[in-house]
């Protein structure tokens, strides 16, 4: 039993290798690895600045309902 739980692991470190020098080496994998972390970027920073804007008009809300 002990035996197939090591020889599985080793496999799994073997493919796990294989698979992650692979993707490295991979200019398409980095490509899109550059392109998904500038959408990302841009997703996050308009939702900032998204934020901000809800953020000032229920202030502005605020002050028209006080008055």
């Amino acid at each position: 039993m002990a035996g197939g739980g090591f020889l599985g692991r080793v496999i799994s470190y073997v493919a796990n290798q294989l698979i992650v020098d692979g993707l490295a080496n991979s200019h398409a994998f980095q490509r899109f690895a550059v392109r998904t972390n500038n959408k990302i970027k841009n997703i996050s920073k308009l939702a900032e600045e998204k934020k901000m804007d809800i953020a000032e008009q229920l202030k502005e809300i605020k002050q028209t309902m006080k008055q």
